[in-house]
């Protein structure tokens, strides 16, 4: 049974299979089009909400964080790029794990990567529903609160005013409150969703539903409309900034910036999205590495200009706000341009979801003709050439809970499958590496010797955190072993990873890029709540439930196995 959970596919069955299954996709996306998805997808809600909770908590130093964070991707980047230049389908993470490491490993990146689109697209959809609303007010409509919020918020500050009473109550809680008092209710149990959010997951879902080229059209005209705001913002903003916000340039320290890891880190999810449109390119095996690199460029230049720019404008203890670019300018009287913002804001975020709701249903369709999906999610659309009934599903599975889930409970599980599919996608790229795989490979993750570089930056790494993590090394020995192992499990895994790693090395002479990548992406993994890692593990629990129960049986490498 061992072999079989690991059993692999070649890239030549790959290819075939999806040449077999995948006939009916439209082949027209060139660079400047994959360019243009990255972009929607990375310039989103990171850019027009979480960013502003970063900058509050780390003050203009946050900059650094996005470079940092940024530098990370360059490297798993650029393996997904190796990846996609040697296996062009619309798989991603998930056909790039059935090369390296089997099945089971395959499958378990693949209902990862539920987390990073599906889920993600929930967070969207839901801060997309909160700028609708406050544009529309800016017009002087007003829609029902009970229409526009999770319920758990209005039942949240009902119970909130029992306890202090309704005059105590402010923001998110006093139109919770009203939206408890307003809503129509059933046997007295008030009906309260988010309707604007479900009504756009709706429309993206159309939109992705009758073809790729109008989903390329309609997001190279968001992007292009965003991308100019974006910069009037830098240059504008620029007239407004006074030297001394950016003083002190990290405020609460190195714990204040990386607290901000998962937002920072959620401004950047998407750029991997380009790779699940391989089928759809006209020439993969040479545009894919081009367009994540060229986007994710592009991305980290625009958010570190606008991070400085913001916490110039203001002081960082102003920015905690959902709509802080809109915010800055109101904060300094020019209301012209936080209205220009404010309905721009919803083209972005429009953008962001339409391409993650294009690449949850081709990484669906990639698992289906596997066999570890229904075939259904594999079926294309004779007119539209679109995966038609996968589309319709995720349609549904972003909808639902968009109507009714708090969008804070998603963020942090977002990064925390993301991150587990970069690490792997790294990892791949060691093993082509190791079993010459890479020599099919038409770009190739720049080669330098990590024999010795891995193991010495690890022994420097001990040496600093011996002279310069005293109060971290203290904390630790105050704990009890149960307390380790629940919120410090993480790090322990980080450094023994890194052990592992520089051994390795030395043995092996593993390149040295993906081996920083798997570092810095486990690094900002440690950084995440340990509450995150429980539902995560979870999830992996129910995905492998579903794996033994559908896909082990119907897989269709354990069918050719069975009739040799």
């Amino acid at each position: 049974m061992a072999n079989r959970l690991f059993r692999k596919k070649s890239v030549e069955q790959i290819m075939r299979d999806s040449e077999h299954g995948g006939s009916g996709l439209a082949k027209i996306l060139g660079v400047r089009d994959l360019v243009s998805l990255g972009i929607a997808a990375i310039v989103g809600a990171g850019i027009f909400s979480t960013i502003g909770l970063a900058s509050f908590n780390g003050g203009p130093a946050v900059s650094l964080l996005f470079v940092f964070v940024a530098f990370a991707c360059v490297f798993t980047a650029l393996s997904y790029a190796q990846f996609a230049s040697t296996v062009p389908v619309s798989g991603s993470a998930y056909t790039y794990a059935y090369v390296a490491f089997g099945e089971l490993f395959a499958w378990i990146i693949g209902w990862a990567l539920v987390l990073e689109y599906a889920v993600s697209n929930m967070v969207v959809a839901i801060s997309w529903s909160q700028y609708f609303v406050s544009m529309l007010e800016g017009f002087g409509i007003s829609i029902p609160k009970w229409l526009t919020m999770a319920p758990a918020y209005a039942t949240e500050a009902h119970a909130k005013m029992l306890e202090v009473g309704a005059a105590n109550l402010s923001g998110i809680d006093r139109i919770g409150l009203q939206a408890y008092e307003t809503a129509p209710r059933i046997a007295d149990f008030p009906i309260i969703f988010d309707l604007p959010a479900g009504l756009i997951t709706v429309f993206v879902t159309w939109l992705v539903y009758i073809g790729i080229k109008e989903s390329q059209r309609a997001s190279n005209i968001m992007v292009m409309i965003k991308i100019g705001v974006i910069l009037a913002v830098i240059f504008g903003g620029m007239f407004f900034i006074k030297p001394e916000n950016w003083t002190p340039f990290a405020p609460n320290g190195m714990e204040g910036v990386l607290s901000g890891v998962a937002a920072v880190f959620f401004a950047f999810i998407g750029f991997d999205s380009i790779s699940t449109t391989a089928e759809e390119c006209k020439n993969p095996q040479r545009d894919l590495p081009k367009a994540m690199i060229y986007c994710l460029v592009i991305c980290a230049v625009l958010y570190v200009a606008i991070t400085l720019v913001l916490t110039g404008m203001v002081n960082y203890t102003e920015l905690n706000v959902k709509d802080p670019l809109a915010y800055v300018f109101q904060y300094v009287g020019f209301d012209q341009m936080a209205g220009i913002i404010s309905v721009t804001s919803v083209i972005a975020i429009t953008s962001a979801l339409l391409v993650f709701q294009l690449a949850q249903p081709r990484i669906w369709m990639t698992m289906s003709r596997d066999g570890l999906l229904s075939k259904r999610f594999s079926k294309i659309h004779p007119k539209y050439k679109t995966p038609s009934y996968a589309t319709i599903v995720t349609g549904f599975v972003v909808a639902i809970p968009a109507l009714f889930m708090k969008m804070d409970f998603f963020v942090d599980l977002t990064s925390v499958g993301t991150f587990f599919a970069f690490i792997l996608v790294c990892a791949g790229v060691l093993y082509m590496d190791y079993s010459g795989l890479s020599k099919k490979s038409k770009f190739k993750v720049p080669y330098i010797n990590g024999k010795y570089i891995v193991g010495i930056g690890f022994i420097v790494g001990i040496i600093l955190v011996y002279f310069y993590g005293s109060e971290t090394v203290a904390d630790w020995t105050n704990m009890d072993s149960s307390q380790i192992i629940l919120h410090h499990s993480l790090v322990i895994i980080f450094w023994l990873t890194w052990l592992i790693l520089s051994i390795y090395s030395y043995k092996l002479n593993f390149s040295l890029l993906p081996v920083m990548g798997i570092l810095i992406n486990l690094y900002l993994m440690s950084e995440l709540g340990a509450s995150n890692w429980i539902i995560f593990l979870l999830w992996l629990a129910a995905g492998l439930v579903i794996y033994f129960a559908y896909g082990y049986k119907n897989s269709k490498l354990n069918k050719e196995a069975t009739a040799e």
